[in-house]
């Protein structure tokens, strides 16, 4: 998939990789619908970050449902 372009449909891809990746019990909470295209190479750095590790501590899978938490519109 190109997520070169900040389009809805790449937004929707990537939030729904990074939930299925950190196994995300409150992943339902989180919809792509919420997240603005004006935020798109933050989530993209996220996505990114996400996708390059097999693992996750607590603590990072915190800190990164929080810097979700703060990307939503």
């Amino acid at each position: 998939m190109d997520l070169s372009q900040p389009t809805q449909a790449n937004v929707e891809f990537m939030i729904e990789t990074i939930k299925t990746k950190l196994r995300m019990a409150t992943g339902a909470a989180m919809q792509a619908s919420s997240f603005d295209a004006s935020k798109y190479e933050d989530l993209k750095d996220i996505y990114d970050m996400v996708t390059s590790k097999d693992r996750f501590s607590i603590s990072e899978v915190e800190a990164i449902v929080s810097e979700l938490g703060r990307l939503r519109g």
